[in-house]
């Protein structure tokens, strides 16, 4: 409960926290982003780095939740719009499909939801990009 209490009483709203401890003793704390890697404020750094968005908004997370880390493990969890991971994401839902994988064991548990996750993205760019379209 304290832990709870933390992140309320720092007016923080992650996008999820876990009941049960983690690891370490902590429960995890995380937020999604998802940054357009082609936006403005992304274009110069992604036209030269893959990656550079989800990278930028993930520390920005970071910064975001800094005062949850006595008492959370916090990940940051960005994927840009054309498919970049930045490695906290994937750290994660490798671990997560592990944890599948000790219950279901099948090993193939982490390759589906890194397909699950990716077409979110993917349903979510075909949104974006119809909601753009003019229609009479």
């Amino acid at each position: 409960m304290a832990a709870n209490n933390n992140i309320k009483n720092n007016n923080k709203h992650p996008d999820g926290t876990t009941l049960l401890p983690w690891a370490r003793g902590k429960p995890m704390a995380w937020d999604v982003t998802v940054p357009d890697t082609c936006a403005e404020s992304h274009i110069c750094s992604t036209a030269t780095k893959p990656g550079a968005a989800a990278q930028k908004t993930a520390q920005n997370k970071i910064d975001k939740y800094s005062k949850l880390a006595s008492t959370h493990i916090f990940y940051p969890f960005a994927i840009e719009t054309v498919g970049a991971w930045h490695e906290m994401a994937i750290e994660l839902t490798q671990e997560i499909g592990r944890r599948f994988t000790t219950i279901t064991e099948d090993t193939r548990e982490t390759t589906f939801l890194f397909q699950r996750l990716s077409m979110a993205v993917q349903r979510g760019n075909a949104v974006s990009f119809h909601n753009t379209m003019v229609t009479e």
